[in-house]
């Protein structure tokens, strides 16, 4: 086998800086510590000393800190170096060419998990946590993907195999010992029964991989109502800032706006869209409210905004059957004024607030209702949900594909070889959650996604 090789990337942002941090990994960490520091001996495993980076000619570069730790205890189960030095990015390159031309190859994107995932410091879940961790752009996603990376989701997985192993051996033990005086085998029903309620475990873990695009690009909320009703308007006073024109004139939006919004721990992606009514007025207003309708049918959730002076609007038939109580919020916009009685009758089912978008009043409400709403529907994760990815939801399907074969093979009496096979490709479609499944090629993809230097 080859014998491994030393990689170094800057671990910091290549940006002006108080301080700037190299990383290395590899065998040849304790003879580089001595060399570029002077030092006949280190100052021992996971100690912190100080040191003068004196490049191959000899000139010293920078005063740095440094630590040495030895495996397999560390990160990447390697031995590491890291060299903090001070932060102006000229520094940092330099250090990283001197230590090419000794040798060192510069870190490919996310190699350093991917030598962590190969000596066994990580499954596959939780080195794929490591960038969801990185990239977190709220806090329930940060919790999320915490929490994989502490194991959860890899344990599950371990659960899953035990169960499935076990009832693996017992079909199995009737195979290869069919003469043997072995316990009678379990009843078909008991068997089906057991790989019946696992199998609805892998769907249902399966589904959760539709909160990832929620917890990654946030939860899409569409403003939508007939023209003129403060659609605008109510995007600016959520926002805090003028985002969208505002005008008397109907119909001033034309295509849709989209901005972040921070709503406790959850991150919303708001967008404004164009006034609807039966019958567009014109070729742009048609493309708007054609645009309106494409963002509508792929919300999470809907603020239907309307105006309370007026009567009702109309929408085109049927539309407001694509607007569920349980993912829509009924905005009664222009409190400030008299309502009409029969807007205050609209959609009785639906959960409305009276608000005034111009002068505010009703907004901190409907922060807490949508709040309220977005975790007592399901639009986004509880804490004890295990969400998993594309990837994990596709190896779950397989797996559940497979154990209904089986469960249906059982049922039918089928030699107990046929379900034994069934099960053996069940449990190779959990190891490609984990990772215990050698795919070169989808490590290679998944690893691409990471920074440099982690």
């Amino acid at each position: 086998m080859t014998a491994p090789t030393t990689i170094a990337a800057l671990a910091t942002a290549p940006v002006p800086s108080a301080l700037a941090l190299v990383r290395l990994s590899g065998p040849r960490c304790a003879g580089l510590a001595r060399e570029v520091f002077g030092r006949g001996r280190l100052p021992g495993d996971r100690r912190v000393a100080f040191g003068r980076y004196r490049e191959l000619g000899g000139a010293v570069l920078d005063e740095c800190l440094y630590v040495h730790s030895e495996g397999p205890r560390t990160y990447t189960g390697e031995a590491t170096l890291e060299i903090t030095c001070h932060g102006n990015p000229l520094i940092a390159r330099r250090i990283l060419d001197d230590l090419a031309a000794r040798g060192v190859v510069p870190a490919a994107p996310g190699e350093f998990t991917r030598r962590a995932f190969l000596n066994g410091r990580m499954d596959l879940t939780q080195a794929e946590a490591v960038a969801g961790t990185i990239h977190a752009r709220n806090a329930k996603a940060l919790f999320h993907a915490q929490r994989q990376l502490s194991g959860a989701l890899g344990r599950k997985v371990g659960a899953w195999v035990e169960a499935l192993l076990g009832i693996l051996a017992r079909i199995e033990a009737h195979i290869d010992f069919p003469d043997e005086d072995l316990p009678p085998e379990s009843p078909p029903a008991e068997l089906a029964g057991e790989l019946g309620a696992l199998g609805a475990e892998f769907e249902a873990a399966a589904r959760t991989a539709r909160y990832t695009s929620v917890l990654e690009d946030g939860v899409r909320v569409v403003i939508l109502g007939p023209p003129n009703a403060g659609k605008s308007s109510l995007l600016n006073a959520l926002l805090g800032e003028a985002r969208a024109l505002v005008s008397p004139e109907p119909g001033t939006t034309r295509d849709y706006i989209r901005e972040p919004l921070a709503l406790g721990p959850h991150l919303l992606q708001l967008t404004d869209t164009a006034g609807l009514r039966p019958v567009p007025g014109g070729e742009l207003e048609r493309q708007g409210m054609a645009r309106a309708h494409a963002q509508i049918a792929t919300a999470d959730y809907h603020l239907l905004v309307i105006d309370a002076t007026e009567p009702p609007p109309r929408f085109e038939d049927g539309f407001l059957e694509k607007l569920p109580p349980a993912r829509t919020h009924l905005i009664l916009n222009k409190s400030d004024l008299s309502a009409h009685p029969d807007a205050l009758a609209y959609l009785p089912l639906h959960p409305r607030l009276a608000l005034s978008a111009k002068t505010g009043e009703g907004l901190a409400a409907l922060r807490t209702q949508l709040l309220d709403a977005l975790d007592r529907n399901g639009i986004v994760p509880d804490e004890e949900a295990l969400i998993v990815n594309a990837r994990h939801a596709t190896a779950l399907q397989a797996a559940a594909t497979h154990l209904g074969n089986a469960r249906g093979k059982i049922e039918n009496a089928a030699p107990p070889e046929l379900p034994a096979n069934d099960l053996q490709h069940a449990l190779a479609a959990l190891g490609e959650i984990t990772g215990r499944i050698d795919n070169e090629q989808m490590l290679d993809k998944l690893f691409a996604t990471f920074c440099i230097g982690k």
